[in-house]
C-alpha cells in the first residue's frame, strides 16, 4: 500500500505505521513499534495520535465471503429520476439500510451511482435488485455487470 507523501503532518515514521497496520491491523503494539523502528511506548502514542486525528478511523474483522455463502459479486449502475439534494439524501438513507449492498458510490458519468452488491447467486441477487433496488428512493433505472472474478478486494 502507498500512502500519500504529501500530507503535512506525517512524517517517514508515520506513514510506515499506517502501512503495517493496513496490512494487519491486529499487529501487538510491540511487533509494531520493532517494525517502523520505535520503542513501544512511542508507537502506542503515535498509534493513538494518528487515531485522534482520523488517519486511522477503525479496526475490523475481514470476513470471507465463501464461507459465508455470499460469493456471487454483481454491480449495479443506478440512474435516478431526480438529483436534487433532497433525493440525494433519501436515496443515500435507503442505501446504508440494505445488508447486502456492501458499497456504494455516486458516479460522475452517464449514470449516478454505481452500488456493489453481495448475494449467495443470481437468483438472490435478481430478488435484491427487483424488490430491493428498485424501490429504492427515486431509482428510476438500472443495470448490472456481474463479476467473475475478483483480482484485487479491499485496501487502501
Amino acid at each position: 500500500m502507498r500512502i500519500r507523501t504529501d500530507t503535512d503532518h506525517l512524517d517517514r515514521i508515520d506513514r510506515n505505521i499506517l502501512r503495517v497496520l493496513a496490512g494487519d491491523g491486529r499487529i501487538s503494539i510491540a511487533d509494531l513499534a520493532r517494525q517502523v523502528g520505535l520503542s513501544k511506548s512511542p508507537a502506542q502514542v503515535r498509534v493513538k495520535r494518528l487515531q485522534d486525528q482520523g488517519y486511522i478511523q477503525g479496526f475490523r474483522a475481514v470476513l470471507n465471503p465463501a464461507k459465508l455463502g455470499l460469493e456471487h459479486v454483481a454491480f449495479a449502475e443506478v440512474k435516478l429520476t431526480d438529483t436534487t439534494e433532497k433525493a440525494l439524501t433519501a436515496f443515500n438513507a435507503a442505501v446504508l439500510k440494505v445488508p447486502e449492498i456492501e458499497e456504494c458510490h455516486m458516479i460522475a458519468g452517464s449514470f449516478d451511482y454505481l452500488i456493489k452488491v453481495r448475494t449467495s447467486d443470481i437468483q438472490s441477487y435478481r430478488l435484491v435488485l427487483g424488490e430491493v433496488i428498485s424501490a429504492l428512493p427515486h431509482v428510476g433505472a438500472t443495470s448490472t455487470h456481474v463479476s467473475m472474478q475478483a483480482v484485487k478486494e479491499g485496501g487502501v
